[in-house]
């Protein structure tokens, strides 16, 4: 969990920024959501709780596919939570295989043929 909150943290959240394409969604000067793009992977994907289920999310992937297409990319890879599973398949990823780490369980997930 430290690990988690060290990556989260301003210094590590400005480390990602350096990196990655980050796209985030505003509704008046609230954020309300969050993705990044780390070459042909996604990454960041988050929704404040209160504003899921409005399009935000597929907003955000809309633009990470647009953007890794546009730089060449021919697919997404999606590592994706247990509780996020069901989100990526709705907008067509399926689940090609499991990752694990110690206890935690990551589904990686590409575009469905």
């Amino acid at each position: 969990m430290a690990l988690v909150a060290e990556c989260f943290s301003p210094a590590g959240i400005a480390i990602f920024m350096a990196r990655r394409d980050v796209f985030v969604a505003v509704e008046g000067s609230r954020i309300v959501g969050t993705a990044s793009l780390d070459g042909k992977v996604v990454r960041t994907v988050f929704v404040a709780p209160d504003c899921q289920r409005r399009g935000i999310g597929a907003a955000l992937m809309r633009e990470l596919d647009r953007l890794a297409r546009e730089k060449g990319n021919t697919t997404l890879v999606v590592p994706s939570s247990v509780t996020a599973e069901g989100f990526y398949a709705k907008l067509g990823f399926e689940a090609v295989r499991d990752s694990c780490h110690g206890d935690d369980r990551t589904i990686i997930m590409e575009p469905a043929l």
